[in-house]
C-alpha cells in the first residue's frame, strides 16, 4: 500500500499543520449539501485536469461517505505519482459526528 489510513483526529491535525490537498470523492449532490472546509471535489469528468494540473509532491488527503471509497482513490493518486497520500477513516459521515 503506498498510502496511509489516518483516523479523523490525525486528519484534522494533518490539515491544520499543513498545506494540503483535501479530496472529497462523494457524489456533487453530497459534497454540495456539505463538506470539509477548503475540500475539492474531484470525480470522473474533473480527475484529468486534476492529474495533470497538480503538484505530486503536494500532500492529499481523500475522504469519502464512510472511508472505504477513499481508499482505492488513494490508492489510484498513489499509482499516478503522488507521493504523500492519505485516506481519512469513517469519512464525511464520521467527521460530521
Amino acid at each position: 500500500m503506498s498510502f496511509k489510513c489516518i483516523s479523523i483526529k490525525e486528519a484534522k491535525s494533518l490539515i491544520e499543520k499543513n498545506d494540503l490537498i483535501l479530496i472529497d470523492i462523494r457524489d456533487y449532490n453530497s459534497f454540495s449539501k456539505g463538506h470539509i472546509e477548503k475540500a475539492i471535489h474531484v470525480e470522473d469528468l474533473n480527475i484529468d485536469n486534476f492529474l495533470k494540473d497538480k503538484d505530486k509532491n503536494q500532500t492529499i488527503l481523500i475522504y469519502c461517505y464512510h472511508g472505504h471509497s477513499s481508499q482505492s482513490a488513494a490508492n489510484f493518486f498513489s499509482h499516478h505519482g503522488f507521493k504523500n497520500v492519505f485516506s481519512m477513516d469513517e469519512g464525511y459521515s464520521g467527521w460530521i459526528n
